[in-house]
């Protein structure tokens, strides 16, 4: 009895090992007849200009690559799931995608999320290269990218231009404290600003996103706000304190503007303040890749929701597109079973080894480091003059 309880314990170790090597060995994709790209957004909810905006593009960047024949005769498909900018989401998203064959990624839309999506994307070593999620620590581990400026870049470049614009004046600053996003941009601003800048501060946060009476009081005299935040709270904020805030400020945001024209409800000609943002994408471009996407995206889909989300999202999957390809044309066997661990690797030499992606909607010529952070021009875009 004893000698066969003993044989019983050895074969359940034997087993229990067997099943643990296995862990993380499961190629989702081997069924796959598509390369299969996942991403995940606010396709509902307060944020869903951008996630709209996001899943609008790379559906139109697959389906153009689609209609040239795919990768050597391999197309591709998107899986877009809906977080509602909700970082509780990801964890199911993420699985549903994965397991679902998902071998590259968008990542997610927005920051908070990301940050969730990282790990779990890290755990598997699946690629990704987010049109948005700005937050310094999205590329912390070595599958993660950026298409858009990382927080911190977003908040040197808005200080660099505070310094040269406003030195030795006051400038007013509005942010949300307890969004990484806005922290993060506004943490980057402050310690590459001139000391000669004074800086009058205030904040919010979750607990109050209805009513900025206390903090236009506060900012009420200053010419210049600068407002890392999403567009939602700073509509809000403009509408409230439009006949407050002297006629002639200037507010000027990064990457959360994006859209802000376009808010339901908010009409920005009645603001007469100049707004104003960071970005590199301008939706009024008259010439080159910028031009041409817009004019396909508003022949498709509308003028409701064009902002650089979606632009950054049609540049992920060409750039994704043409690092594969490049990566055949080398030698590299991509086959369309290939684990996301496999393509993984293989589009980390890629970005790190000095692929650039050129005449894209967010920028002429545009490459990585090895941290994540993108490489490329910035301007300074005008949503609206003042009145």
């Amino acid at each position: 009895m004893k000698a066969t309880k003993i044989l019983s314990l050895v074969l359940a170790a034997v087993l229990m090992l067997g099943l643990f090597a296995g862990c993380g060995a499961v190629n989702y994709a081997e069924n796959n007849t598509e390369y299969v790209i996942g991403v995940s957004g606010p396709l509902t909810g307060g944020a869903a200009m951008y996630g709209v905006a996001v899943a609008n593009s790379a559906q139109m960047a697959v389906d153009e690559i689609n209609e040239a024949g795919g990768l050597n005769g391999i197309m591709f498909k998107l899986i877009a799931t809906d977080d509602m900018h909700d970082a509780t989401k990801v964890a199911t998203n993420y699985s549903s995608m994965y397991e679902g064959g998902m071998q590259v990624s968008l990542g997610t839309v927005t920051t908070n999320p990301g940050l969730e999506f990282k790990n779990l994307s890290h755990d598997d070593n699946v690629f990704f290269l987010t049109p948005s999620a700005s937050g310094d620590k999205i590329p912390e581990f070595d599958n993660g990218y950026q298409m858009c400026f990382a927080d911190g870049n977003q908040g040197k470049v808005a200080a660099e231009y505070i310094n040269e614009n406003f030195s030795g004046k006051t400038i007013g600053v509005f942010y949300k404290s307890d969004d990484p996003y806005s922290s993060g941009i506004y943490s980057q601003f402050k310690t590459n600003l001139d000391s000669s800048v004074t800086v009058v501060e205030t904040t919010f946060t979750d607990a109050n996103t209805t009513d900025f009476s206390t903090q236009i009081d506060t900012l009420k005299g200053c010419e210049f706000v600068f407002m890392p935040i999403y567009y939602t709270p700073a509509s809000l904020f403009m509408m409230q304190g439009k006949d407050i805030m002297l006629p002639h400020a200037v507010y000027y945001g990064c990457d959360g503007f994006d859209g802000i024209d376009n808010v339901d409800g908010f009409d920005i000609t009645s603001i007469p303040q100049e707004v104003t943002m960071l970005s590199h994408f301008n939706s009024k471009a008259t010439e080159g890749a910028a031009k041409a996407f817009i004019d396909k995206y508003v022949e498709k889909f509308g003028a409701d929701t064009l902002n650089q989300f979606g632009a950054a999202a049609y540049d992920c999957v060409y750039a994704i597109f043409n690092a594969m390809k490049k990566a055949i044309d080398e030698g590299k066997d991509i086959p369309v079973t290939i684990s996301a661990s496999d393509l993984c690797d293989i589009l980390k030499d890629q970005f790190n080894g000095g692929f650039t992606y050129t005449n894209g909607a967010t920028g002429d010529s545009i490459s990585w480091e090895s941290t994540g952070y993108v490489n490329k021009g910035a301007i300074k875009y005008v949503i609206k003059e003042a009145n």
